[in-house]
């Protein structure tokens, strides 16, 4: 009896297929169509891909692993998908707070960026918002900043999938003085990292009102010609919204409908001042939408109609923003967790924006806000194996009814124990795989000095 058994277990070793990693949890939230959470699961790993998403058991029984991660004291889900951020303004953390947004541009973040902004700065701020954003369960950011093409040589460095635009403004900045060479410059970004596996490079204009009518549909008409995304801010502030509307008789979304700016994949960030009209071009224009909800608070933005959105099936995902003003970290948890409380609240309404809806902004309907829906943002075969692993037996994870509703409302981003993108290790333990942590803070205290020195 004992020799048959032995016989039986072999045959079955033999016949199961291999794979690259098996991470198991407590529980698999999946974020497919069903929104599965599967208790006691696990997900195999081949490659760059998921090629098995079930219980412990149906994937151990169908699969052979060279490496394995058992948690039984963790959540298994979707890396986080921030839609948009300013990584290398982590060496601005904190330089300029408690302002209103023109004025924290115009008189603090546009000169300290005039004096300090170079490929150097860009590599060690995006190394450290790399560095953050990974511990924090952050598998895939949305970029906007000057440099792109070192942010993205970063992103790769460290391991981390990236939506990342090179800007594109009227006055002066760091890397193009002109429209004309920013353009120019753009085009070369994109055409070195097409197809990159990690990088989807973007162009990136950074607003209606810091960019005339001809460079918008310049830069348009590039990320067309490359398949390459458009990444924008658009109605963030009243002021903003008012101004155009007293100038072009318009609201900024109208605006640049007309100009052709939203006829190609588009990621527009804040969204906030958006009426009915706004909201039926950009549903019928396929935008997506980074909502942000911790960066409309403190710069006092107003509150953008996200109830309005999901209700129309928008796709809205959640950004940090930068860190440096409008938000001081990168942290995907806090954004979920404000980006059910601010609706609550605003719409006297407790049941708006429930657990799961927050969850899936930071996942699934972030991926599609990115145009990225078929590749990332849930745990199915097929799609890349970006994903983490959550601690749930910290005091703030104990007791859990809920796994969804504990992700939201009690885990923090210091609870995240493995991260994995594309198939590889990139957080182990909470510890970095893939870049130096203390030679990056080391150089972020360099930096303080020389900013803090630059700005006096």
């Amino acid at each position: 009896m004992l020799r048959t058994c032995s016989f039986f277990l072999f045959a079955a070793t033999l016949s199961a297929q291999t794979a690259d990693w098996i991470w198991s949890a407590q529980y698999v939230i999946t974020e497919d169509a069903q929104h599965r959470v599967i208790p006691n699961g696990a997900v195999a790993v081949r490659g760059d891909r998921i090629v098995g998403v079930g219980t412990t058991a149906e994937i151990d029984a169908r699969f052979h692993a060279a490496h394995r991660i058992d948690s039984p004291a963790s959540i298994l889900a979707p890396g986080l998908i921030d839609t948009h951020t300013h990584a290398a303004m982590s060496l601005f953390r904190g330089i300029a707070d408690d302002k209103k947004l023109q004025d924290w541009l115009n008189h603090y973040i546009f000169p300290a960026e005039a004096k300090n902004v170079s490929p150097d700065f860009v590599r060690w701020g995006t190394r450290l918002g790399c560095l953050e954003m990974l511990l924090g369960g952050t598998t895939t950011f949305t970029d906007m900043y000057y440099f792109e093409d070192v942010v993205a040589e970063v992103a790769k460095e460290a391991g981390m999938r990236g939506v990342l635009g090179e800007t594109i403004i009227k006055f002066p900045v760091a890397d193009n003085k002109t429209p004309a060479e920013a353009l120019a410059f753009t085009e070369k970004y994109l055409i070195r990292f097409h197809g990159d596996p990690l990088v989807t490079p973007a162009v990136a204009p950074h607003a209606l009102y810091t960019n005339s009518d001809e460079t918008l549909r310049a830069a348009r008409a590039l990320a067309n010609k490359y398949h390459a995304p458009l990444v924008i801010h658009l109605s963030e502030t009243k002021q903003e919204n008012d101004d155009i509307m007293a100038a072009r008789h318009m609201s900024p979304t109208r605006v640049l409908d007309s100009l052709g700016v939203f006829n190609g994949r588009t990621v527009a960030a804040h969204c906030v001042w958006v009426d009915e009209a706004d909201l039926a071009i950009l549903k019928a224009r396929g935008v997506g939408i980074a909502h942000c909800p911790s960066s409309n608070m403190k710069l006092a933005s107003g509150v953008a109609p996200v109830v309005r959105m999901l209700a129309l099936d928008l796709a809205v995902g959640l950004g940090p923003d930068g860190p440096a003003g409008s938000n001081n970290d990168f942290n995907m948890f806090e954004e979920m967790d404000l980006a059910a409380k601010l609706q609550k609240v605003v719409t006297l309404n407790p049941e708006v924006v429930p657990a799961a809806a927050a969850l899936e902004m930071a996942t699934i309907r972030g991926a599609r806000a990115l145009g990225m829906e078929k590749e990332i943002g849930s745990l199915e075969v097929g799609k890349h194996a970006d994903m983490i692993l959550v601690r749930v037996n910290h005091p703030n994870g104990v007791p859990m009814y809920d796994p969804i509703s504990q992700m939201v409302y009690a885990l923090k981003a210091e609870d995240v124990g493995d991260v994995m993108v594309d198939g590889k290790p990139v957080v182990r333990d909470g510890k970095i795989l893939t870049l130096k942590e203390p030679e990056i803070l080391e150089k972020a205290a360099e930096y303080r000095v020389k900013i803090s020195a630059s700005v006096q």
